[in-house]
Parts: structure tokens; C-alpha cells; sequence
């Protein structure tokens, strides 16, 4: 568990004693460190660990992705199969409609509202940077909602912060997030997104 998991736990635990929390790593050193009677340890793969255990009505709260991959999109190809779902190369021309564009190894586009490194307890107020203190720009997930490029259809999941800095999404926004993707064939930008900051995987559906 990293240090934006470490954080998320910390903060949330303090927040909700009544919850319980599942960590999910495949590096058992790191859950190790985790302690509590409401924590559950699962040592393996996050992506494989929410697909094989989440189904509709289950009884989850909360999903905080805080490993190096977009769950989302990886939860989607794996729900329905690598030959459904297939990750394109994103044109060079999309940089261009998107704030502070950054590729990423995996070939996914991250994007931000902020051209510095935000605080890890910002509060993402609805109205103003705390940064700046400025007025907020367009919120970054209806800024790619509203994403037009040629033949491309923006699907987005939008996280909501749960505590200062950390940000997650329920399994009935991922469950219907799903559902948009496999309504809609041809080329697709699958998105997830706060306020500020936001993460784009080029897919062939």
C-alpha cells in the first residue's frame, strides 16, 4: 500500500470509525503495514480482486483507486473481454483541448486544472482554488464530458472526494459507467475525473 493509500486509510478511518476497509495490494510487505480491527487484507491484484468480488448490490460504500493504473478502464476491459475493449493510441490533437496534458507510461493522458502540485489536504471547494484563490476554472469532469473530436464519444466517471485530497467513486457509478461503455461501439475516450484533475484512455470499442 503506497502513500496515497496509507493517507486515504489514515484520514477516512479517523472520519468513519464504523466503517470497515478492504486494502487490496499484491506487494504483502505493504498491506502488512496496515493495522486494525476494521481492516480486511487481500493480497493480490487490484483490478483482478474488484472484478472477481464486485457485483451489483453488493455492499460497498466506496471504491478509492489508489494504484498506478486507471481501474476504471482496466475494470471495464476485464468485465468484458480484451477482444470488446482495446486500448488505441490517443491523437497528438487532443493535447490540444486539454489543460496541462501529461502522457503517462501506459499510454494514458492525464490532465489538470493546476500547472503546479496541488496540496494533498486540499478541500476542492466548489467555487474557488485553494491555491490560487482564484475562481475555480470548468470543472474537469463536464470539461471532458464535453470533449468533441472528431469521432471520438467521452465517457466519463467522475470521482468525488471523500476526505481532503482523497477521491473515490460507489460501485453504482462504476456499474453504470460500465453500461455507457458497452452501449456505444467505435472509438471512445474513457475518462475519470474530479474537479480539477483528470485521467483519458483511448479505446477501440
Amino acid at each position: 500500500m503506497g502513500q496515497f493509500g496509507s493517507l486515504a486509510l489514515k484520514q477516512l478511518s479517523k472520519q468513519h470509525k464504523d466503517w470497515q476497509f478492504v486494502l487490496v495490494d499484491p506487494d504483502k510487505e505493504k498491506l502488512l503495514k496496515a493495522k486494525g480491527q476494521n481492516i480486511v487484507l487481500e493480497h493480490t491484484d487490484g483490478v483482478r480482486f474488484l472484478n472477481n468480488s464486485l457485483e451489483p448490490g453488493t455492499k460497498v460504500a466506496w471504491i478509492i483507486p489508489s494504484l498506478p493504473v486507471h481501474l476504471a478502464w482496466e475494470w471495464c476491459r476485464m468485465k468484458m473481454g480484451p477482444k470488446q475493449l482495446v486500448q488505441a493510441s490517443l491523437p497528438s490533437e487532443i493535447d490540444l483541448l486539454v489543460p496541462n496534458p501529461m502522457h503517462g507510461s501506459q499510454g494514458n493522458l492525464y490532465v489538470s486544472n493546476a500547472d503546479f502540485i496541488c496540496p494533498t489536504n486540499c478541500s476542492e471547494p466548489e467555487d474557488f482554488c485553494t491555491v490560487t484563490k482564484l475562481p475555480r476554472k470548468q470543472d474537469m469532469f463536464a470539461r471532458l464530458e464535453a470533449l468533441q473530436y472528431k469521432e471520438y464519444t467521452p465517457i466519463v466517471l467522475r470521482s468525488r472526494q471523500l476526505a481532503p485530497g482523497i477521491g473515490g467513486y460507489s460501485p453504482e457509478q462504476l456499474f453504470s459507467f460500465l453500461k455507457k461503455v458497452e452501449k456505444h461501439k467505435g472509438q471512445l475516450l474513457l475518462c475519470t475525473a474530479c474537479r480539477c484533475h483528470g485521467v483519458i484512455t483511448g479505446v477501440e470499442r
